[in-house]
């Protein structure tokens, strides 16, 4: 049996005052997480993981793992869960769960009770001494989800906070004197497995984060590229399916952008690209594949083949010098003297902690997570117009960011049902939305903090989609147009555009577009017009908060962004690529898109190269 799976715990280890035997189980270390998905876009806040029932309205397969009990009896079962609706003022509870324990169900459903997370009562259980068997059964399809579960023999007490350090005594994981920042203050270190020191370690394997490491690895550097999901990809994943925009190839550097073609899907803006200069032979190959897979013009929230998943692992897996760490989310980062020396990176599953030293870093991880932990100087929300000179700034400063997107789509299967949700939002003919497939505009949270709040704005943009497609399945008016189709993917990733933004020697802002400013450190092109988005307000809908975006575009020339927006500027051993790089939030509306991320990943891939070769800072690129 793994043991970093099952956790068996004395409760004296953990609550000095407690004297009897007792179980703790995180859920995402489960043998076997079934139909449940993992979910860690709140680890930084929660320390843990969760598993949701992400079944569409559909129940989802069983989680099931094994575990010892000290000695057998009856035990008080508590299980730490959350009602998600409750945030809105629902108690119809969708997120409904049973735990079966050697083939018992129990009496309680979880997922009931609190809005908050919170370990809720199950009542008592039955043990044998030695193995025993556990399963999360969802009974609704509609999101559940569970932290983790806990038994004891002592009905007196409650159930333990679930702090960093009772879970890593529960993995029995001995706490050093080695104090590190992290996303939730400080954290005391474990002795994590020492992996190794690297010339180059790349938090986010997002497309920005997946040219960073292939470009260094390429010129010589010997690469750690952090990735927290199974998947590399970012917003261009199967799991979040955002197409990719910007064009490549540009000048003055016509030679970046190359790995868009080794790793990326074929998308909208390929294909704009490809109609451009259709004589070329890229453009003949990329016309041809459309021709034959007209799914592939699909930008936004389309097959998941689409977006190529199985390309990007290959292309990574395929480069001696890089080491591929999938599942592993950065959770500390050691810094002396203004330079990162090393990070903490615990596993998403199993909760194993490894720590990766290295020379240079680059945070590619969108929201700035490594540069946030490792003190760089950022900013959040919109400058005022009397800080930047921005058409596009506010009179005041304020927190306003750009959305999470919650994409989805339905397909033609037959006759299907789907159930009432009381708990969703409550649509009605004139306020429906008559589509079967919903794209970037699905877009919740904006003003929001999107870091702290992102569990929050998944959920919102989920209460969208679910009651709206209700209302389509079952009212008069629509249940005839859309009875054969079915709910087939919704998102339960977000697709995220802005949070955090890493400040560097230059910050970007809306002049340089518009008044085309040189610089002399000019290192890529953007294309993509000044995109920025602002929250929707649905007629009809007024009572609910936003869950639909517009977007306003101001065009401008192509223009060469300088370098010294690519590292930053306090921590000194620190590169970014990607949405979090240095800019105010209306240059951000130009940047932000992936392939242009993928020509900065390609930039700092090379930056990274000439300080191994020089022995220099990336300020002295």
């Amino acid at each position: 049996m793994n043991r970093l799976l099952i956790f068996l715990i004395a409760v004296l280890a953990v609550q000095p005052q407690a004297k009897a035997q007792s179980i703790f189980l995180e859920a995402e270390g489960f043998a076997d997480i079934g139909g449940w998905t993992n979910d860690n876009q709140s680890m930084t806040r929660m320390g843990s993981p969760y598993l949701i029932a992400h079944g569409l309205g559909r129940p989802v397969a069983d989680a099931e793992t094994d575990f010892e009990a000290p000695e057998a009896g009856e035990y008080r079962l508590w299980v730490r869960t959350r009602d998600w609706t409750r945030t809105w003022g629902r108690t119809e509870s969708p997120g409904r769960f049973q735990m079966i324990i050697n083939g018992k169900p129990s009496e309680e459903t979880f997922g009931t009770k609190t809005e908050e997370w919170a370990w809720q009562d199950g009542g008592s259980v039955i043990l044998n001494k030695g193995e025993n068997k556990i399963a999360l059964h969802d009974l609704t399809g509609f999101d559940g989800r569970c932290d983790a579960i806990f038994m004891t023999k002592d009905f007196e007490s409650d159930a333990p906070e679930p702090t960093a350090d009772f879970r890593r005594k529960a993995l029995g994981i001995k706490a050093s004197a080695l104090r590190l920042r992290s996303g939730t203050g400080l954290y005391r270190s474990g002795t994590g497995k020492k992996i190794g020191k690297f010339d180059f370690v790349v938090v986010g394997g997002g497309i920005a984060g997946i040219c960073a490491a292939i470009t260094a690895a390429r010129l010589g550097c010997t690469v750690a590229l952090i990735q927290n999901r199974p998947v590399l990809g970012g917003n261009n994943s199967s799991e979040i399916r955002v197409g990719l925009s910007g064009l490549i190839y540009k000048e003055p550097y016509p030679q970046l952008g190359r790995l868009m073609d080794e790793i990326g899907g074929i998308g909208y803006w390929t294909n704009v690209e490809a109609q451009q200069n259709p004589d070329s032979p890229r453009s003949k190959h990329i016309l041809e594949v459309l021709e034959k897979h007209p799914e592939k013009h699909i930008h936004n929230a389309g097959p998941a083949s689409n977006y190529e998943d199985g390309k990007k692992l290959e292309t990574a897996l395929n480069e001696p010098n890089i080491t591929l760490l999938l599942n592993k989310q950065a959770i500390s980062a050691k810094t002396r003297g203004g330079k990162i020396r090393s990070i903490v990176a615990k596993d998403i599953f199993t909760s194993e902690e490894i720590i990766i030293k290295g020379r240079l870093f680059a945070d590619c991880t969108g929201d700035a997570n490594l540069g946030f932990m490792a003190g760089a100087d950022y900013r959040m929300g919109r400058e005022s117009r009397a800080e930047t000179g921005e058409t596009q700034a506010p009179e005041k400063a304020d927190s306003l960011t750009m959305g999470t997107s919650v994409q989805w789509f339905a397909s033609e299967t037959g006759p299907t049902t789907f159930p009432d949700c009381p708990w969703a939002i409550q649509f009605s003919d004139s306020t429906c939305i008559p589509t079967v497939h919903g794209e970037w505009d699905w877009e919740t949270g904006l003003g929001r903090d999107q870091v702290e709040e992102i569990e929050r704005i998944r959920d919102h943009g989920l209460r969208a989609v679910y009651g709206n497609w209700a209302y389509l399945k079952n009212s008069p008016k629509y249940r005839k147009q859309f009875e054969d189709k079915r709910l087939e993917w919704v998102a339960a990733i977000g697709g995220k555009r802005e949070s955090r933004r890493l400040m560097g020697d230059v910050i970007l802002k809306e002049q340089d577009f518009t008044e085309n400013v040189q610089y002399d450190d000019a290192s890529f092109t953007a294309t993509w017009g000044m995109d920025l988005h602002y929250p929707k307000p649905e007629p009809g809908m007024e009572a609910e908060e936003p869950f639909r975006a517009t977007s306003v575009t101001k065009r401008h020339k192509d223009y060469a962004i300088p370098y010294r927006c690519l590292y930053s500027r306090n921590i000194d051993n620190l590169l970014m690529a990607g949405r979090d790089i240095s800019v105010t939030h209306a240059a951000l509306g130009t940047i932000r898109v992936m392939r242009t991320g993928g020509m900065m990943g390609e930039v700092i891939g090379m930056a990274a190269s000439i300080c191994k070769d020089h022995r220099c800072s990336p300020r002295a690129v």
